[in-house]
């Protein structure tokens, strides 16, 4: 990118995708929504503000995940926490 004397971002020409538009992400476990630009193709779509986006489904995002909310969480998608904890629970003390 470059700035022009009047500090607008001027994007170079012809070397960006054709399919470069905004997109909605939701995440599953919380039902969070943000809207970015992305070249994420999908098949699903939401209407936010009665503007129709593409939509990709996360499982886990930033407003999920536990590093980042501070609150330890367990999200179980097909009972891989209970295999994992049937698993190991002979090492358990």
């Amino acid at each position: 990118m470059q700035s022009d004397f009047r500090n607008k971002v001027v994007m170079r020409k012809d070397i960006h995708p054709e399919n470069y538009r905004l997109v909605a992400f939701r995440d599953m476990s919380n039902e969070d929504t943000f809207i970015t630009r992305s070249t994420a193709e999908t098949k699903d779509t939401v209407e936010i503000d009665g503007v129709e986006y593409p939509l990709v489904k996360l499982e886990i995002t930033s407003t999920s995940h536990p590093f980042y909310t501070g609150k330890m969480k367990l999200v179980d998608s097909a009972g891989r926490v209970d295999k994992f904890m049937n698993k190991y629970k002979k090492f358990k003390k």
